[in-house]
């Protein structure tokens, strides 16, 4: 069924035809359109007819009154007049009830009642009765307009499509110009939405109304139209990366019918732009790979074509760098994820480079000095400032090591940072963010991972218990063996449990630590494991 509301929505029709009165019949079923001179000399009106007066303006307001109630009496549509008609200048600024401005919605033309009387607003309202007034638009155009959709309804669908077509043809363009265009085309707010349902290009006014976890295209009812939404599917990962939505509110909604497939089209183009993008992206992330792989396995003086790769990334040698690694929460694309992590960093007043790396993102910032240990701390609250903003959407855990100097540095404090994030995701308590300098004993454990310099520093940690009465060194290996209970160690060793307490009090003593804490406890443990193997 095509509406009254359906012929406003027409592009011949939205840009020159306003609801001046009688909003409540917009509704109304339209089967014929007859264009008529003089609106005095229509006597025969057929039912679901809608008249369109297309001679100059009548002298007399009380011609288009009569006409309203002849079309009412047979059943009729509504009537368009030609702007300035009936009346003009009676009631200006008071042309409209109530109830027409409160059922015209966003088609209601201010202008356009005010140059019709009072008293045929309120007759046309009366009634029930749409009375639309032309202003600027041909009365020709909108009666061929009208024909066209009445003898084939989808014609407006096959122009739409076709005009999109024409619109997003095979160039890639960028999001941005795509809804702007979409915009254009379609005479309706248009936005981009992200997987949270966040605009990123253009605007509507409910964008929480989109469910974004359902991945197919979507009509969701407005108090006064219907949002469009249509995913932009990609083929890694399999689920929408964005949506496209349309807002059609007042005589637009009536097209809500016809504007999907168009949406279909506008979403094929940005999803060209994507994958357009992503190559570029997957490109660059595995140039930056390389590159940071050159620079951690470097053990002299980097050469030549290594610095030109370098000054060609932007990225900084000289000065005292810290490292920091972040890493990803699972199963995340990394790559689209990069930008946002140094906007983020950025926010917080951190310049960093930042390089997809393994299972996460590896990177360091650079001070032109060494820095002390106040501007330390100051980075490191920064730091984990944006890993608060960053963990549990993009990020996991962050780690972030000590400043070291020059290109021979990175690779030492990247480790460092690398290591400081292997613990932060083991550590709840302290907001998945670790820097070395808090790492304390535990550092111990990171070099367990490098066995050349593990025994040696063993060595160091237990050397104050060796030579002690009381054998300590067997005492801390069997308590943690016991998992730190007592009883159970007195019964291994033969002794009463009051010995057993009293050597434990003398360990924490003579090392300095505290068994309660883990971190402590598992590297002593490693420690005593390592020096009691067989041949040691």
């Amino acid at each position: 069924m095509i509406s009254v509301r359906r012929l406003l929505a027409l592009p011949e029709w939205s840009g020159g035809v306003r609801v001046l009165a009688g909003a409540a019949g917009l509704d109304a079923p339209v089967r014929v359109v007859r264009p008529v001179a003089d609106p005095g000399a229509v006597h025969d009106v057929a039912a679901d007819e809608l008249i369109i007066v297309a001679g100059s303006p009548p002298s007399a307001g009380w011609r288009v009154d009569a006409l309203l109630r002849r079309v009412v009496d047979a059943g009729g549509a509504g009537v368009v007049i030609p702007a300035g008609a009936a009346g003009a200048g009676a009631g200006a600024g008071a042309g409209t009830s109530k109830a027409s401005a409160a059922g015209a919605g966003a088609g209601t033309s201010k202008a356009g009642a005010s140059e019709v009387s009072r008293a045929t607003l309120l007759l046309a309202d009366r009634l029930g009765l749409p009375l639309l007034g032309s202003t600027g638009a041909d009365p020709l155009d909108l009666v061929v307009a009208a024909r066209l959709l009445l003898a084939e309804p989808e014609i407006d669908r096959a122009r739409l499509v076709l005009a999109a077509h024409r619109t997003f043809d095979d160039r890639t363009s960028p999001p941005e110009d795509v809804v702007h265009r979409l915009g254009d085309l379609l005479e309706v707010p248009v936005a981009l939405l992200d997987d949270r349902g966040r605009p990123l290009a253009g605007e509507i006014s409910e964008p929480a109304a989109v469910r974004v976890d359902e991945f197919v295209a979507q009509r969701v009812p407005l108090p006064d139209g219907e949002l469009l939404a249509h995913p932009v599917l990609l083929p890694h990962p399999a689920r929408p990366a964005l949506w496209l939505v349309a807002e059609l509110r007042g005589t637009a909604a009536a097209r809500a019918g016809i504007v999907p497939p168009a949406l279909a089209v506008a979403s094929a183009a940005v999803q060209r732009w994507l994958l357009a993008h992503r190559v570029e992206l997957e490109r660059d992330a595995r140039a930056r790979t390389a590159l940071l792989g050159d620079l951690l396995r470097l053990d002299g003086e980097p050469s030549a074509q290594l610095r030109r790769r370098v000054a060609d990334a932007g990225w900084q040698l000289g000065g005292w760098h810290v490292g920091l690694r972040i890493g990803a929460v699972p199963t995340l694309d990394l790559v689209p994820w990069t930008a946002e992590i140094s906007r983020v960093l950025r926010a917080e007043g951190v310049e960093a480079v930042v390089v997809e790396h393994d299972e996460g993102w590896t990177g360091w910032t650079t001070f032109g000095q060494e820095p002390t240990p106040a501007r330390v701390r100051a980075l490191a609250a920064r730091l984990r400032a944006a890993h608060r903003k960053l963990r549990g959407s993009i990020a996991d855990h962050m780690g972030v090591g000590r400043p070291h100097p020059w290109p021979e540095g990175l690779a030492g404090t990247v480790a460092e940072a690398t290591d400081a994030a292997r613990l932060a995701a083991t550590r709840p308590e302290a907001g998945f963010f670790l820097q070395v300098d808090q790492l304390g004993m535990a550092q111990l454990l990171l070099e367990w991972t490098r066995t050349d310099t593990f025994e040696p520093a063993a060595r160091a940690l237990l050397a104050p218990l060796r030579d002690q009465p009381g054998d300590l060194v067997r005492t801390l290996s069997t308590y943690l063996d016991a998992e730190s209970s007592i009883a159970e160690t007195a019964a291994v060793l033969g002794v009463h449990r009051n010995t057993v307490a009293a050597r434990i009090d003398r360990i924490e003593r003579l090392l300095g630590v505290d068994l309660g804490h883990r971190d402590e406890r598992l590297a002593l443990h490693l420690a005593c494991r390592t020096l009691t193997l067989p041949g040691r």
